[in-house]
């Protein structure tokens, strides 16, 4: 209201994006965005090994188009030993990009983007609708 009593009217949109359905590659792509805000990622070989066999890790990412065999076989026996969730992401390359490993242009567009074949989840960062829908993922899976 005005000083006189005149009502204004104010054009109200709102700022909330509107919420689409949640989906498996969604909830992590976002629950690694958080990870690696506030440092929870381990990303590569030598990192993921050192967090999976010390126990600090939640969730591992393993790639499936890893050439190695070994590698992937390491990265398997390590989850199963402790009893961490895995989970494969089709490529090392889109992998690479949800953990951060690329330089984003004036646009924001991803380029330069350096793939892995391995991903550790060492703390979750904020909680979020992503996370909910991840562990009730591995709850039921």
């Amino acid at each position: 209201m005005s000083e006189d009593g005149d009502v204004v009217a104010m054009d109200v949109t709102p700022t909330e994006e509107i919420p689409q359905a949640m989906d498996l590659p969604t909830a992590v792509k976002q629950v690694l965005k958080n990870s690696l805000k506030c440092d929870g990622l381990a990303r590569g070989l030598r990192e993921c090994v050192k967090a999976l066999d010390a126990r600090k890790a939640h969730v591992c990412l393993l790639a499936t188009d890893c050439d190695h065999n070994k590698y992937k076989t390491l990265v398997r026996a390590l989850c199963l030993e402790h009893n961490i969730h895995i989970l494969e992401i089709a490529t090392g390359k889109e992998m690479g990009e949800w953990a951060g490993l690329r330089k984003l242009d004036k646009e924001g567009n991803a380029r330069k983007v350096v793939s892995t074949s391995c991903v550790v989840v060492k703390e979750y960062g904020e909680q979020s609708e992503a996370l909910s829908y991840l562990l009730e993922f591995f709850k039921n899976k």
